[in-house]
């Protein structure tokens, strides 16, 4: 394999590696405030106060937009894993001579 292509998909590997431990990391946060919007919809609905509601609404906010996040983040792990393999079906493999 060319140094230039060795050095790419080296690249490519670690690009892609930090996307989906990045990717495990917000779907783990995401999965903890589900619960904790589903903590805050009930204390709504019991208390019926403003606050409450308030506080579901904005944690509902922020929920959406961490999935918003979550879903551009596998996009773009597939995106690097797709890079990754057509570079891999270019590559030729280097003769040894033994």
């Amino acid at each position: 394999m060319a140094p230039k292509m060795e050095r790419r998909l080296e690249d490519l590997q670690r690009r892609l590696m930090a996307a989906r431990e990045s990717l495990a990391v917000l779907q783990e946060q995401v999965q903890v405030w589900n619960d904790a919007l589903d903590d805050a919809r009930i204390r709504s609905l019991v208390s019926e106060t403003p606050l409450q509601q308030q506080e579901y609404d904005e944690l509902s906010r922020h929920v959406a937009v961490a999935n918003a996040e979550m879903l551009r983040r596998s996009q773009e792990v597939r995106t690097l894993t797709s890079e990754r393999d057509e570079l891999l079906r270019e590559w030729k493999p280097k003769e040894e001579d033994g």
